[in-house]
């Protein structure tokens, strides 16, 4: 019996029990409210439920239509994903998902340039701490900060692409450079510490062979905000070379122990996308213009056309 329900009956159900009304609903979907009237019929007959009260003309979900409903409403919501998805990678829309440091201290400065390489590609971008599952194909891939676990992501099959090695060093304003010599020099000065860093200070002091010292300095949870800090004199944050590649260039900071301390090296961010995405083309030109600005081999062999 349920393998034969119209899917046009439940289009007509969900579309009154959004309005309240089946004059409404009929309007919506440019039936006549008797055509929308004897589809929930239909449906009740099927289903064996009432699914409204009728009162008059008007109308008032049952608890079996309130259930229902709810259900109905995500199931349709869930198609309209799902073609949304497939037309989208027929037009190159790539819908990314990226760690907050990340898009705004690497991503965002590029974007222009990714864009004007990139003709016909439509970007839309979003940035947060709950990195998306992909289950409900909201998002096309991913860079998140940290190795991806397979269990966090259900046992998806994933495509990922680790975006090379990170050089985690002091970083500081020029005023404050010339009163630090050495890595000693360090514990006197408030130290910057990023609460969700991969690398904190303790494992930089361990590689120069010193005992971090006890925190003294502010506290942050982005590195965005910690090298906006240190920008401001606040302290010395310890960062990545490749988020602050832009406050180093224009000389907003520096490197205070260059060539004159050990640096902590690792690999912080990853390209994610599960495996059936490998065929859409923006992910695709996407991963080759992330290797270009990253002069590296992102191995995109594995990646189909």
């Amino acid at each position: 019996m349920l393998r034969h329900l119209p899917l046009s009956a439940l289009r007509a159900f969900e579309a009154a029990t959004r309005t309240g009304s089946f004059r409404a609903a009929a309007a919506e979907l440019a039936l006549t409210p008797s055509a929308v009237s004897h589809a929930i019929r239909g449906l009740e007959e099927n289903l064996g439920v009432a699914l409204f009260r009728r009162e008059g003309r008007s109308i008032q979900p049952t608890v079996e239509g309130e259930r229902l409903a709810h259900h109905v409403a995500r199931g349709f919501g869930e198609l309209r994903l799902g073609l949304g998805a497939v037309t989208a990678r027929g037009t190159q829309l790539l819908r990314l998902h990226a760690a907050p440091s990340f898009a705004a201290q690497w991503l965002v400065p590029r974007l222009s340039r990714l864009l004007e390489e990139s003709p016909g590609l439509e970007l839309r971008v979003a940035a947060g701490t709950d990195y998306p599952r992909f289950l409900h194909d909201e998002f096309d891939a991913d860079i998140i900060y940290g190795a991806p676990s397979a269990a966090f992501y259900g046992g998806l099959r994933l495509v990922t692409l680790p975006l090379g090695t990170e050089v985690v060093t002091p970083l500081c304003a020029p005023a404050l450079a010339s009163r630090i010599r050495d890595a000693q020099a360090l514990m006197e000065h408030p130290l910057i510490d990023s609460t969700s860093k991969k690398v904190r200070w303790t494992e930089w002091f361990a590689a120069n062979g010193l005992i971090a010292p006890e925190p003294r300095g502010p506290r942050f949870d982005r590195s965005f905000l910690s090298l906006r800090a240190a920008e401001d004199g606040l302290g010395v944050a310890l960062e990545s070379t490749l988020l602050a590649e832009r406050e180093l260039a224009e000389g907003r900071l520096v490197r205070p122990l260059l060539g004159r301390a050990e640096d902590v090296t690792y690999t912080g961010h990853y390209l994610v996308f599960p495996e059936d995405r490998r065929y859409a083309r923006g992910v695709r030109r996407f991963a080759e213009w992330l290797a270009k600005e990253l002069a590296m081999d992102l191995r995109l062999d594995g990646v189909a056309p």
